[in-house]
């Protein structure tokens, strides 16, 4: 049990995580419908969808997973140090975790940019007088990756947050639980990605 400084309560970490795990599960089940979506329109465009995975730039894309496990790792890792009572050490992982969303979002936001110079992306010229498959792939790359990345911020809030009460002492080794779950948030944006790279960037 935790007790909360200000009105005294105890606070069952057990119930903190449930809950956690339930707003996780709606999370998978929001992507499952997408990647759902996805596959029922591939199954009808699947010339057109090797064609907009062509135009993706599978080393960016290659090159943010790595990022993205590494921090998955390294969010694991900071939990551990902070059990074992190695504050410091603890505060160096989370610092590095976000680091790598940072480089996450610039390749993302320079990927994008790449995509509207090249007049490839929703309603454009290019793809609205071309095939409706090769519309429908950037719409819905630009759906699941722009929510993805908006998954990866709010991911990043969540580590800053933890950040903040490792340094302050408000999370220590008996009272980990916000870390604990902000971990299980960003591994879930890991596991997301998982499922998007070879989605968009390995369609053949």
């Amino acid at each position: 049990m935790i007790a909360h400084k200000e009105s005294g309560e105890r606070i069952d970490p057990t119930g903190i995580k449930i809950g956690m795990w339930l707003f996780l599960y709606s999370e998978i089940i929001l992507f499952g419908g997408l990647f759902v979506l996805y596959a029922a329109y591939f199954h009808r465009y699947s010339e057109s969808f090797a064609a907009g995975g062509e135009e993706l730039d599978r080393l960016i894309g290659a090159a943010n997973t790595v990022v993205l496990l590494i921090s998955s790792f390294t969010v694991a890792a900071s939990i551990t140090a902070l059990r074992l009572h190695q504050r410091r050490r603890c505060i160096c992982l989370l610092l590095f975790s976000l680091l790598c969303g940072v480089i996450f979002l610039v390749n993302k936001y320079f990927e994008w940019g790449a995509k509207f110079a090249r007049d490839l992306y929703p309603g454009s010229e290019t793809l609205v007088g071309g095939e409706p498959g090769l519309n429908i792939f950037f719409g819905l790359y630009y759906i699941i990756t722009g929510l993805h990345g908006i998954h990866v911020l709010i991911g990043m809030v969540l580590l800053t947050v933890s950040l903040v009460w490792v340094v302050s002492g408000r999370a220590t080794a008996e009272r980990y639980s916000m870390l604990d779950n902000s971990g299980l948030y960003w591994h879930l944006v890991d596991l997301i990605w998982i499922f998007v790279f070879p989605l968009f960037y390995l369609v053949l």
